[in-house]
């Protein structure tokens, strides 16, 4: 009885484990699906879409996927609610929405029209770096020396990235420009993340899904203008069938499919095991850049990753390291 719950236990982890690769393998091909979304294949076959108008059409996307979830969650009692339920809910959702949606999507999908998706999917990587930084104004934790240490690592990190990276064909300063962008997408991200830390210890019944689905719509109507300012100026776009098949993609897959198997992955081996996957996440990012648009891997994006992750779990260990104490 005791070896067959055991074998019932590790076939279940085996799976998660199974499941939590897919979504980092999912999230690292947002990369390439933003850099072709934003860029187009190459110049000879440029997009269709202005960076604006691929993210309000993937939330659109998403926001369809999520009500779908909300129609089918009530059947089974999961008590998933699609709108915040009062006035501090949607303060938070809206704020939520600033940063985690309209502010990211745009300067990420700005920043993927400049630079390469394997450089980006490793400049996102300092995400965990950032929200420490950020932890000390916004929920009064301490920075010490050692994460001092840690981010300076991981910013050398990033110089090599920048410096020498081997997607060359990409003229320099356009790549400084993209570079530049996706670093504060990464610090529109990490201020979510304690944005949300502050929402959920507020002692209210709230789920992290219910927060994402709230700023997920509230980031949408955020996103509106921007979308059409774009239209107003350039005309109403026709994308082309592959580029509805990336959004949809975004839309559904990254942005609502894998979240909930990430969700999952937490509630079964717990969040630390969790988001160990996530310095998966540039490894992806870089194959499916050199897969999709013919990017080049070379030996500075590996030093470059290695930096990175040593200055982001250098930061990460310490921060436990003041939790625990």
């Amino acid at each position: 009885m005791e070896n067959r719950m055991k074998n019932r236990f590790m076939g279940r982890n085996l799976g998660t484990h199974f499941l939590l690769l897919i979504t980092v393998m999912i999230w690292g091909s947002t990369w390439a699906a933003g850099r072709f979304l934003s860029f187009g294949l190459n110049e000879g076959d440029p997009a269709n879409l202005d960076p604006a108008t691929s993210a309000w059409l993937r939330y659109a996307f998403a926001l369809i996927a999520f009500f779908t979830f909300f129609i089918l969650s009530r059947s089974y009692d999961v008590g998933f609610r699609f709108l915040p339920p009062d006035k501090n809910s949607w303060k938070f959702s809206i704020w939520l929405g600033v940063f985690g949606t309209m502010a990211y999507q745009l300067l990420y999908m700005h920043g993927m029209k400049w630079t390469a998706a394997g450089d980006a999917s490793l400049m996102i990587s300092l995400n965990p770096v950032f929200t420490v930084l950020l932890a000390s104004p916004m929920l009064g934790q301490k920075i010490s020396a050692r994460m001092a240490i840690g981010l300076l690592v991981g910013i050398s990190g990033v110089s090599v990235v920048v410096a020498w990276s081997p997607n060359s064909s990409i003229p320099f300063e356009h790549r400084v420009i993209g570079d530049i962008m996706i670093l504060g997408a990464a610090m529109c991200w990490a201020a979510t993340t304690n944005l949300t830390k502050i929402f959920l210890s507020n002692g209210d019944d709230i789920s992290a899904l219910e927060t994402v689905v709230w700023h997920s719509l509230t980031g949408w109507l955020l996103l509106t203008p921007w979308m059409i300012m774009e239209i107003w100026a350039s005309g109403v776009p026709s994308p082309s069938i592959l580029e509805w098949l990336t959004i949809g993609y975004l839309g559904v897959f990254s942005t609502v499919f894998a979240y909930v198997l990430f969700a999952k992955g937490i509630e079964v081996i717990g969040p630390t095991a969790a988001a160990s996957y996530i310095f998966l996440l540039p490894v992806f990012g870089v194959i499916g850049g050199w897969y999709f648009l013919n990017e080049r891997i070379g030996f500075s994006l590996i030093v470059g990753f290695i930096l990175i992750v040593l200055g982001v779990r250098t930061v990460q260990i310490e921060s436990e390291r003041f939790e625990i104490s």
